[in-house]
């Protein structure tokens, strides 16, 4: 069933509100892009919003799924599926990988304006390219879907980022934001799985599903950059993909397993 549109967030803990505190104004203009982006999913009428981010393995979880800020200070638990989360933080904690956790953050900010089915789909860190295009060709949807991908850029912008400094760290967010930009599904699939590690790119599997994802969909897809910062030494892009006007998406193909 087609693919009606895609968005692209980061997932740094500090674009919770409570969780960055004093620094919460620093990242205001992020989070108003990532909402606008989520929005913009319920917007082109999807049915269904696959959630795609690294984590330790490649598997389509199961919902409903709830995972909690704890481990970055915040006693916050969100739950994706099956109605609110538990007031206990601590209650059936199913450690989403961080991508997945902000994901579902994200989404719960934003009320669609029907009803709206979830999947969410971790793809292993190490994954290769041809695996994480197949991901995202086979993914199969019943109904109009649309895509939420997580991932970060580049950690290594200056000597304060977490990954230090790394003066290949530019370039890389650069043509990222291009490729974003301008829906370049062969420039994301040529990102390096070696050099996007060794730059901290934690967005590169989840960017690659995304590209075999329209690949499979097919047609001139446009790309809006919404949001490019970096302001702890980390790349924050927000993106917005959608089909050409007057066409929906094509996508084919099978879940993660």
């Amino acid at each position: 069933m087609p693919l009606v549109a895609a968005a692209v967030c980061p997932h740094p803990p500090l674009i919770v509100p409570e969780l960055a505190g004093a620094a919460a104004p620093e990242l205001a203009e992020l989070r108003a892009a990532c909402t606008a982006a989520v929005t913009a999913l319920h917007t082109a009428g999807a049915g269904t919003v696959v959630l795609v981010g690294a984590g330790e393995r490649t598997v389509e979880l199961d919902l409903p799924r709830q995972g909690s800020f704890a481990p970055w200070g915040l006693p916050l638990a969100v739950r994706l599926g099956g109605g609110p989360a538990p007031t206990d933080p601590g209650s059936g904690d199913d450690r989403l990988p961080l991508s997945l956790l902000v994901g579902a953050w994200l989404v719960d900010r934003v009320a669609p304006p029907t009803s709206v089915a979830w999947r969410m789909v971790s793809i292993g860190s190490d994954e290769p390219v041809d695996r994480c295009a197949a991901l995202g060709a086979g993914l199969r949807v019943d109904g109009p879907w649309a895509l939420l991908v997580l991932g970060d850029g580049s950690s290594c912008h200056g000597p304060k980022a977490p990954g230090y400094d790394d003066p290949r760290a530019g370039a890389y967010d650069e043509g990222v934001a291009r490729a974003l930009a301008d829906a370049d599904t062969d420039a994301l699939l040529d990102l390096d799985p070696v050099v996007s590690a060794q730059l901290g790119a934690a967005g590169r599997p989840a960017w690659q599903v995304l590209a075999g994802a329209v690949r499979a969909a097919g047609g001139d897809w446009r790309g809006e950059l919404r949001h490019h910062s970096r302001p702890y030494g980390v790349g924050y892009l927000v993106a917005s993909w959608s089909p050409p006007a007057g066409t929906d998406g094509a996508g084919t193909g099978g879940a993660a397993r």
